[in-house]
This record gives structure tokens, sequence and C-alpha cells, in this order.
């Protein structure tokens, strides 16, 4: 039998790379992002036999909505939801941080995200489904300028954990999958387009792809279905632990 996988996020990065590995596994893919243009690129590389896409803003509830209710019939036994669409915004301290930008990282990366999977575990439920839900390291760890970005992915970890508890019985799996230092456009999105940081960001590095976690959720997804990954934290190894800051008087 043919699984059906809806990943958000499906223009870029993790996404992007996501939908190819599904589809190359032979799954059914539902791509979801803001840009019809890249929609349209995956549809011309893969074809519609297994592909269908859908451009709104996630945000954008009566969009999401309207999407959903107008899935093809081969399309709409979902079996898996990939919550990967989300993005950070500003490096500032929060007493210099723009407002407009925490509240748009919110909408996004929490308010979205369950928006979506709150109208899509009637379907997960009787399938017997898996939610993957794609948070960060900035949600264990702290670091300056992840504010309000950090916050929204300890938000996304700890509902992923109250979810697998309250579904519970249900035969749903769920996961919180986190990547930590990844090279995609998630640090062009965050500067502005500054493409300098973003190299100085990545130099001397060996970071986590795209294609590495297309992979790690690949993996969980077709787990044997006894199996529940809580929590996957992946790091590169040229990225680990550091020390607490510590602010002395001059």
């Amino acid at each position: 039998m043919t699984r059906t996988i809806l990943i958000t996020g499906g223009t870029s990065g993790f996404g992007a790379a996501a939908v190819s590995r599904f589809l190359a596994g032979g799954w059914r893919v539902i791509a979801t992002g803001r840009r019809a243009e890249r929609l349209q690129a995956l549809v011309d590389a893969h074809g519609s036999e297994r592909l269908h896409t859908a451009a709104f803003d996630i945000r954008d509830e009566a969009a999401m909505h309207a999407a959903l209710d107008a899935l093809p019939a081969e399309f709409r036994g979902i079996d898996a939801l990939v919550n990967n669409a989300g993005l950070a915004l500003g490096t500032a301290p929060a007493q210099r941080a723009d407002l407009a930008q925490w509240r748009q990282m919110i909408d996004t990366n929490v308010t979205a995200l369950v928006t979506l999977t709150h109208a899509l575990l009637p379907t997960l439920i009787e399938r017997r489904g898996a939610i993957l839900n794609v948070s960060s390291i900035a949600g264990s760890y702290p670091y300056p300028g992840g504010n309000t970005y950090g916050g929204t992915k300890a938000f996304v970890t700890q509902f992923s954990l109250g979810l697998r508890s309250d579904l519970h019985g249900t035969g749903v799996r769920v996961t919180s999958i986190e990547p930590g230092l990844a090279e995609t456009e998630f640090t062009l999105v965050r500067t502005s387009g500054d493409q300098g940081a973003s190299d100085t960001l990545y130099a001397g590095t060996q970071p986590i792809v795209a294609d590495d976690i297309a992979e790690t959720l690949w993996w969980v997804a077709n787990l044997p279905p006894h199996l529940n990954i809580n929590r996957l934290e992946v790091m590169p190894v040229s990225q680990s632990f550091g020390g607490f800051q510590i602010h002395r008087d001059a």
C-alpha cells in the first residue's frame, strides 16, 4: 500500500529534500509552501502522479483549510505529517529586537504548526499515522540573539511530548527532530539575505545539510509501527556544547 505524507515548507531546505526523499522511496507526497514557482519546479522534476502541491502561507488558516479541502481523493489518506515550515528572523538581543519579527516567528513556528496538526489529527488517528515536528537545538540551548526563535522551538519540542502523551493508545507516533548547525537558506532568511553572514557562520565547518535531515525524517517515518522516537537531537561533529557566559565588571 502506498502511504501519503504531508510536508510543510516544501520549497527549500529540509522540506524540499524530504519531498525528494519520500518520492524516491515510493510515498505519495503533499508539498506545501508559499512560493508557487518552487512548488512547480518540484512537479517539473518529479511529475504529478505521486506529488500534489499546494501554495499558501502557512499562517493563513483559511488558505490552509481550503488546501486540505481541495486535496484529490488519492491524497486524502494522510499517514504522516512533517511540520517543517518555520523560520528565524533577526539576531539582535531582546532589548533591541523587532517585535514584528517576534510575532512572525510565533505565528509561523507555533500557531500555524498547531493549527495544521489539529486539523489532521482525526485522519492521523484513523490511520495510526505519524507526526514529525522539526524543532531545533535552539529550544534546549539558549544563545545570544536566539530569544523568540529558541522559545518557539522549545514550544515545538514540548508540544511534541504533550501530543505523544495525549495520543497514548491511538497508535500515532510523535517525534521531535532537533537539528543543530545546518546550512540551508536559514541564515539568509534570518539576516535578510546577508550572504556574508551566512558564509561566516559555516566557514571551516562541515554542517548538517538538507539531505541529512531528509534521511533522518525518512528513517523515523519508516520505523516499525511499534517503535516511537520521542526526541532526536542531531548535530554536526563540528558543533558541541559551549560554556556559560560570564560578565565581569571592568
